[in-house]
């Protein structure tokens, strides 16, 4: 399944990227031909006395619907949910980390349109997992080498910088 979801995806690529075909042309051309295939296949049974194809009504339920919008409703009010957070100005940490990545997110779609980055995103998807667990020793002790530089700067970052940013008095809560 994981191999043909990568080919897929690299036939997708190729044609949007390296031919430059349309989306929108893809879709209807892919119709087109699935359409006038089952059409003759109908009409062509008519002559050789056979049955028709048995093509199933589809429909999506009310239900399953329902079940995509609450779940889709969810991730999104969690989202925004941890933005607000983010904005408010709870988790300096967190607002950091979300400017970096949408930073380089914005460094990234400069250099490469969004159907490369989605290919990018499925390819890593499907590899990046299997190299984990192949070399998940390795990995895991350069990530903790990273982890412990990384918390070195942000700690030189907090005494240089951070440190001496005015805050406002901090609010006494009410007690009763």
């Amino acid at each position: 399944m994981s191999a043909a979801v990568l080919g897929g995806a690299t036939v997708i690529w190729f044609l949007f990227e390296v031919v430059e075909y349309n989306f929108l042309p893809l879709v209807s051309h892919v119709l087109i031909g699935t359409l006038a295939a089952v059409f003759l296949w109908s009409k062509a049974t008519t002559f050789i006395k056979k049955s028709p194809p048995d093509i199933p009504q589809v429909q999506i339920s009310e239900e399953l619907a329902a079940n995509t919008v609450k779940v889709l409703r969810t991730d999104i009010n969690q989202a925004l949910g941890l933005l607000r957070e983010i904005a408010l100005g709870h988790d300096l940490m967190k607002f950091l980390g979300v400017i970096v990545a949408l930073w380089i997110l914005s460094e990234i779609g400069s250099l490469c349109d969004f159907l490369t980055l989605i290919y990018a995103a499925a390819l890593m998807l499907h590899t990046v997992p299997i190299l984990y667990h192949k070399y998940q020793d390795k990995v895991d002790h350069f990530a903790g080498k990273a982890h412990v530089e990384l918390c070195k700067q942000y700690a030189v970052l907090d005494a240089k910088v951070l440190s001496k940013i005015p805050r406002g008095p901090v609010r006494a809560e009410k007690q009763e």
